[in-house]
């Protein structure tokens, strides 16, 4: 079996596949995450996605590699990671009463295959009182996550309810990737 590398240094990522008992090194890659506004949504994570498993890729070409990436999407506005605290704030703000996409993009690479694919997320937040905003952002919590919240933590106080895949909304769809990897020569340690 080849080696499998995750090309993300995402924590949520690493948690997902040890859950899923698959075997995997941590592999990350410097990459520019500058929003494409000619890109949809869907197509920008795919984009993302494919970069950093390619970056990773070169230089082990006789692994399996997954890329992966997020992104928060409000009124087809793509809500990155926020800049700042007030950047956190605003996005918070802008999402509190609303529903929203999360839109996972996957990219696994192999020297023989490629497979891209996507999971979208509808989630409803509750509509938030400015002392909640202020007090998740005194959690620190915001501020490395798309769109100023993750949904595995303290930010699940937020959320009124989702329709679809709530591990995509932490970071990796994980049912559909762990079918997906089955494709590479990829599964669980059972």
């Amino acid at each position: 079996m080849k080696p499998f590398i995750l090309a993300s240094g995402s924590p949520r990522r690493k948690e997902l596949l040890e859950q899923a008992n698959i075997s995997f090194t941590v592999q990350t890659s410097d990459i520019d995450e500058t929003i494409d506004p000619v890109l949809s949504p869907e197509q920008f994570v795919q984009s993302l996605a494919l970069q950093k498993a390619e970056a990773v890729f070169n230089s082990n070409q006789d692994a399996v590699v997954l890329g992966s990436d997020t992104v928060v999407v409000l009124e087809g506005q793509i809500l990155g990671k926020p800049a700042d605290r007030d950047h956190a704030k605003e996005m918070l703000t802008a999402l509190s009463g609303k529903q929203h996409s999360v839109i996972t993009g996957v990219a696994i690479l192999s020297s023989e295959q490629q497979k891209t694919f996507f999971v979208e997320t509808r989630v409803q937040f509750w509509e938030l009182s400015n002392a909640e905003i202020e007090r998740y952002l005194e959690t620190n919590e915001p501020f490395d996550k798309a769109g100023a919240y993750g949904i595995q933590g303290f930010g699940a106080t937020l959320v009124r309810e989702i329709a679809g895949d709530y591990f995509a909304v932490v970071g990796l769809p994980l049912a559909l990737t762990v079918r997906e990897l089955s494709h590479f020569g990829i599964t669980p340690n059972i």
